[in-house]
């Protein structure tokens, strides 16, 4: 693959030797220095916001909760506990039923951003192409993306841009000092803790009458391999280019009046209501709910300014999910009681059930 021409790129300098002059005149990589981060790399220009053409009109409205789907779910939640009785579910006289329209709205920014760091790893005759043709830009470098709205990060290694350096952690030689035995090649016996015997008359047996025994770290050679070149001696030192995709989600919910505690629906779903998926998205129009289009409005335009100016925005996506809310009143020998219906799963919630505890204790 070719790519657009550019200023020669130069390796790093190795410890005692000066940075030739042009190493920081690469466009794309000015100030990139070894042992320092390049830092996230400004993304191409952004197309503007959409217009509200883009967006199709929807439909709003909201099915009530029947009696009978009531009954159903409280039937069901007092099955669940044990020691309640099933009389007030199955008998209770449903007295009246008061709908709440609870609104969750998501809005998903999935962007790409890119930084580059020099980086190195252990020679392993891998081919050498500094020098051969000036390297491409960070946003110039085909990087295949995963699943949209999937977090994933990539590194990459920046094409022309590799040579070839001594290890300065072994000095070339592919060794280090065993740290464990300070490079002596034995270490003190811990049977006798160095002393060479166990007893006034006894030797020991471990070392030999010794006090010291061979290292296990290092066999007895006192130096290992060094970790960082792997026993090679060199290096092949690169720019290494740090590809992430990041889903950026921000949940707006409605309030509702129902009594119902807000906690109580992060466990639930809802009835997805509208979904939009686009480059970019505009935010809600013609939502009956003000403060749901208010919410988008500024979500929407809070996320273009954020994630535009330190990545690249690949596609929004925004959801508009229905949490039903029921509650429901009803009778039982006479006196008044409430529970809630809630989510797509039909959960309840009744604290003031009147018959809780049926166990007989013999």
């Amino acid at each position: 693959m070719s790519y657009p021409p550019g200023p020669a790129m130069y390796p790093p300098p190795v410890m005692g030797m000066q940075a030739p002059v042009m190493y920081n005149s690469v466009p794309g990589y000015e100030g990139l220095v070894p042992g320092a981060s390049g830092g996230f790399i400004p993304p191409p220009p952004v197309q503007p916001m959409p217009t509200p053409d883009s967006q199709p009109a929807q439909d709003w409205s909201i099915p009530a909760l029947s009696e009978e789907a009531a009954r159903e779910a409280f039937c069901k939640h007092v099955d669940s506990n044990c020691c309640w009785s099933s009389g007030p579910a199955k008998d209770g006289v449903i007295t009246n039923k008061d709908q709440f329209n609870t609104y969750r709205y998501r809005l998903e920014t999935y962007t790409e951003s890119r930084k580059t760091d020099w980086a190195t790893k252990p020679y392993d005759g891998q081919p050498v192409n500094a020098f051969t043709q000036p390297p491409p830009g960070p946003w110039q470098i085909p990087v295949t993306p995963p699943d949209m709205f999937k977090d994933c990060v990539k590194e990459v290694e920046v094409p022309y841009t590799s040579s070839i350096k001594p290890c300065e952690k072994c000095t070339a030689t592919g060794k280090c000092a065993c740290v464990a035995c300070t490079a002596a090649g034995n270490k003190m016996c811990q049977n006798c803790s160095g002393s060479g015997k166990v007893s006034a008359e006894e030797s020991c047996n471990n070392c030999n009458g010794t006090g010291r025994k061979k290292c296990s770290d290092c066999s007895g050679h006192g130096v290992k391999e060094c970790e960082t070149c792997k026993g090679k001696g060199q290096l092949l030192s690169y720019i290494k280019l740090t590809v992430e995709w990041k889903n950026n989600v921000e949940d707006y919910v409605a309030e509702q009046a129902s009594g119902l505690k807000m906690d109580k629906l992060d466990s639930v779903t809802g009835k997805q209501l509208f979904k939009d998926t686009k480059y970019m998205v505009y935010p809600l129009m013609g939502f009956p709910d003000q403060n749901m289009v208010q919410a988008s409005d500024r979500m929407v335009r809070d996320h273009h300014s954020k994630y535009s100016q330190s990545a690249r925005i690949l596609q929004q996506q925004q959801t508009v999910e229905l949490i039903p809310i029921t509650k429901v009143g009803y009778q039982w020998q006479g006196k008044p009681y409430i529970y809630y219906v809630y989510g797509n799963e039909a959960k309840v919630k009744a604290d003031d059930y009147p018959e809780t505890c049926c166990c007989v204790i013999l």
